[in-house]
């Protein structure tokens, strides 16, 4: 990890690239892309150029939220697609949140059949150097979730009071995410939660042999908060064992989606934010996974969902978390532009689009703050 902004820099402009450019194709969407940069940079041409320049402003940003897109979706197991979303989610933010401004560092490289350099042989890890940075003997990370967890521990130790708004990308993006996050906090003595808005828990120890993934990804950063119960759940619904045994194997806590409309989003967020000043927590982290929104809002994902929470239940209990929390730093997961369980067609993708962009937006304007 550096110190060295220089070194730093060097290391973004090898393992990431201009943003919308994290799905490797020769010519499919490439009118997607053109439009985004078209938007970003006023021009379709030289974008690397642009975009390389545009690291330098980085250390004068005002901003203190960067967007970081994290194309990957090996991590995930149902339907795939969500390694499209952060350049989908962009072009939303831009047309629809047009207020919402933020620095914006691009997208990690991802080789789309990697997870994570540990599940690598030492042949394939020399080999996707050459093909990444055209050097096999690179000491850069070539699977998403290293480069990912590598890259925030360099911008973390480098801008200590920005954050990062990490969009994908299947779940699992989220570990190195929050792992990075919660790192560079503890170092400086900031307690931190995790609130985390599913249809899921996320909490499998494995699945099918593989520990990091769209589902386990909260069982592996549970170490790194200061308690477990600092992991918050919202909206779960879909899961094979009742809320008793993952809060207790766990130590976990939950608010799943009945109880949400039972007993009311004013509610469930007045105990938790009690929880939290009891717990003396100084700061935030929300995940959102986009299937903790009821399918008619969010089907455009891998797992959709029916009986979840509404957008106005989820922006409630943002909104009043913010109020006596910093939120200072977010990702926004599992939006699948390309997919359609609700057999809608394009109005599925627009309305999952919609609804993540808004939430998007509050929480970088928040994260700005």
């Amino acid at each position: 990890m550096s110190h060295d902004w220089l070194d730093t820099k060097s290391k973004f402009s090898q393992c990431l690239c201009p943003p919308g450019n994290g799905v490797f194709t020769v010519n499919t969407a490439q009118e997607r892309k053109a439009a985004l940069h078209q938007k970003l940079y006023g021009q379709t041409d030289n974008i690397d150029v642009l975009w390389q320049a545009s690291l330098d402003q980085l250390p004068a940003s005002e901003h203190k939220a960067a967007i970081l897109g994290i194309s990957s979706d090996c991590g995930g197991g149902i339907l795939r697609g969500a390694n499209w979303g952060p350049l989908f989610l962009r072009s939303a933010l831009i047309e629809q949140q047009p207020s919402t401004t933020c620095f914006d560092l691009g997208d990690v490289r991802v080789i789309p059949h990697l997870l994570h350099d540990k599940y690598l042989n030492e042949g394939t890890i020399a080999n996707c150097q050459k093909a990444l940075y055209q050097n096999q003997d690179s000491a850069y990370f070539v699977s998403p979730l290293s480069i990912t967890e590598d890259v925030c521990d360099d911008f973390y130790a480098q801008f200590p009071d920005k954050g990062i708004f990490g969009i994908g990308g299947d779940h699992s993006i989220s570990y190195p995410l929050t792992k990075s996050y919660l790192k560079a906090k503890r170092e400086r003595g900031i307690r931190t939660a995790i609130i985390h808005f599913d249809a899921h828990t996320d909490l499998l120890v494995e699945r099918l042999g593989i520990d990091l993934c769209f589902g386990s990804w909260c069982t592996h950063i549970l170490e790194f908060l200061p308690a477990p119960h600092h992991l918050i759940q919202f909206g779960i619904r879909s899961s094979g064992k009742p809320k008793s045994h993952w809060e207790s194997t766990f130590g976990v806590k939950q608010h799943w989606a009945h109880e949400i409309r039972e007993k009311g989003a004013q509610a469930i967020v007045d105990e938790v934010i009690a929880q939290l000043k009891a717990d003396q927590v100084d700061e935030l982290y929300v995940s959102f996974d986009i299937d903790a929104l009821d399918a008619k809002y969010a089907s455009a994902t891998g797992t959709p969902e029916y009986d979840g929470m509404t957008p106005d239940e989820s922006m409630l209990i943002l909104t009043e978390l913010n109020k006596h929390f910093p939120i200072t730093g977010a990702d926004m997961m599992e939006i699948a532009p390309f997919t359609d369980s609700s057999l809608q067609g394009k109005v599925s993708s627009e309305t999952t689009l919609k609804e993540g962009a808004a939430l998007s937006a509050f929480l970088i304007d928040a994260m700005n703050r």
